[in-house]
């Protein structure tokens, strides 16, 4: 406490100097319109200028919760437009959010995704407690990613479409001719569909899509546009190479496709076989 008093002491003048410095400015402002605006508007744009730091960074530290809040309700609106068709019995052009069909999506964010191997996998942050099951198709807003063929209760593994046991059904967005899409293992960003009869009218840039006849992915959802191709001349088949809409080395969400009538197609499918 006798340090305190000292210090005062010897530091009067300058402690009476700063508290008369201090009332005099506060008593210019106030008795002064001009200096009191001028004051008003300085502090405003010091404190706006912290809220506006202090937002950004609250912001940035919670881009993950906000990203998921997002993705559940466009998850939400694409359960809605799915099956809007249910109730609504007019014809409608086909694009990626509307399909023939009853489907379920469900959101999932990727722990893993490997792409630099021959069969790559990815990993998702949901498994069977959020009702995820075997053979479930993967897409994000973008295109395919993958089917998933592995689960336990809260992960699962997606085949990647950049595997070499992947193959999906599809088609040109033009016309009804499909074919399957496989990877040969090479790029990334760069995908085949194989077996296309060599009537099938085809121009650079034409928009590939599944082709619905799989009982995983509806008819519809966009994969990527034509690259180049070549025909086989022994068996009148064109390979094609696709350009991936996905940026498959960079998924970070995801959407996962229930087709609720699955079984009960499966069922039929078995008794016409039988």
């Amino acid at each position: 406490m006798q340090q305190i008093f000292n210090f005062l002491i010897r530091n009067k003048n300058s402690i009476l100097f700063l508290i008369l410095f201090v009332v005099s400015v506060f008593l210019t402002i106030q008795n002064h319109a001009f200096h009191k605006s001028r004051f008003i508007s300085s502090a405003n744009f010091v404190t706006g200028g912290v809220y506006s730091w202090s937002n950004n960074i609250n912001t940035y530290l919670h881009l993950d919760e906000y990203n998921e809040r997002l993705l559940e309700e466009n998850n939400k609106l694409r359960n809605i437009i799915s099956n809007i068709h249910d109730s609504i019995s007019v014809e409608k052009q086909l694009d990626s959010t509307s399909f023939e069909g009853d489907y379920l999506f469900r959101t999932a964010r990727v722990i893993n995704n490997n792409f630099s191997k021959v069969d790559n996998y990815l990993t998702l942050n949901r498994g069977k407690q959020a009702g995820i099951e075997q053979e479930f198709g993967v897409i994000t807003s973008q295109g395919i990613v993958g089917i998933v063929d592995r689960v336990n209760e809260n992960y699962s593994r997606v085949i990647s479409i950049l595997n070499s046991r992947s193959r999906i059904n599809a088609q040109l967005n033009n016309t009804n001719h499909f074919g399957s899409l496989v990877w040969d293992g090479k790029d990334p960003n760069i995908v085949q569909l194989i077996d296309v009869p060599r009537q099938a009218p085809l121009q650079k840039g034409d928009t590939i899509i599944t082709g619905g006849r799989s009982l995983i992915y509806p008819k519809g959802l966009p994969i990527g546009s034509i690259q180049d191709f070549k025909l086989d001349q022994t068996q009148s088949y064109y390979t094609i190479n696709i350009k991936l809409f996905n940026d498959m080395t960079n998924i970070g969400y995801v959407y996962v496709i229930e087709n609720v009538n699955k079984e009960e197609i499966k069922k039929l499918q078995d008794t016409n076989e039988q």
